[in-house]
């Protein structure tokens, strides 16, 4: 293990179906799972690991192909993504878990609590769409936003980017802030993970495998229904969107939104993100 420069957190790497993720931990407890999304890294959750650490085990990976983890050639659609943070919860002998999804990392946090449902006490969804459910019309009324199509597109998005990482990476920062911006400790680590074609390559891998996504999650709602205790997180831009989607298919789910929030809910607005979380979580020490 290695000491970071956010206390009370420190990395391993853990092999996980033979690709080697970066993983951040800290405190003990009842597991919660982090699973961020882009251009993030386990870094998106500097400001909530240490108030979560107080009385979770907290365990935040790089997905693969992001930051520190490998970096394979394929294998970035949800249902493997879902499979990979099973396999860690596994070798870290760590479910059942709070498991809490964001953006790319929400889908893959779905498909674990419904393959999975044993390793999942609680799920949290954040600002993310669950494949082409119904429900998010109105928020892809003037179309998805730009960049799925651009970062889809196998082989154009790093050609155009190397060398203009850093500016890319900061528009992404800002919008997700609504302007506020980030810690510059956070900016750097993101600009730094995000630099050279092979680290946007796979970066773009989720975007390019958003079709075999949307059809596990079709396939997984028509086959069963999400039976642990949901909560979705609606910020800047996506709102209640994602919680229309879920409603029918879940037994237990409140849906929450933050004003003046953007989309990296976790840097934006940590406390009010904490204040979502901690008695959603806390609810589980009454049932044992």
């Amino acid at each position: 293990m290695t000491v970071t420069s956010v206390p009370g957190v420190r990395l391993r790497r853990v092999t996980v179906g033979g690709t080697a993720l970066n993983v951040a931990t800290a405190g003990a407890g009842p597991a919660i799972l982090l699973l961020h999304g882009f251009p993030h890294t386990w870094r998106l959750w500097t400001e909530v690991i240490g108030p979560l650490a107080r009385r979770h085990r907290v365990i935040a990976p790089d997905l693969r192909g992001f930051g520190d983890s490998d970096r394979p050639a394929d294998g970035y659609d949800a249902g493997t993504l879902a499979a990979d943070a099973a396999g860690l919860l596994e070798a870290l002998d760590a479910g059942p878990a709070a498991v809490v999804g964001i953006d790319l990392g929400a889908p893959p946090a779905f498909l674990l609590a419904m393959r999975r449902p044993a390793l999942v006490r609680r799920l949290v969804l954040m600002e993310s769409l669950l494949g082409d459910l119904p429900g998010a019309e109105e928020f892809l009324a003037a179309g998805p936003p730009w960049w799925f199509g651009f970062h889809a597109a196998s082989g154009l998005a790093e050609s155009v980017l190397v060398g203009h990482e850093e500016a890319y990476v900061d528009w992404f920062l800002r919008q997700g802030t609504l302007g506020r911006g980030v810690r510059p400790d956070v900016r750097a680590a993101f600009v730094r993970a995000y630099t050279g074609a092979e680290a946007l390559r796979a970066a773009f891998g989720p975007y390019r495998a958003l079709s075999a996504g949307a059809r596990q999650i079709r396939e997984a709602v028509a086959g069963a229904r999400l039976t642990v205790p949901a909560l979705t997180v609606g910020a800047h831009p996506v709102g209640r969107s994602l919680e229309r989607q879920l409603r029918p298919h879940a037994d237990e789910l409140t849906g929450r939104v933050i004003p003046d929030c953007g989309h990296l809910v976790p840097l934006d607005r940590p406390e009010a993100l904490l204040a979502l979380l901690e008695p959603f979580l806390a609810a589980d020490d009454g049932r044992r």
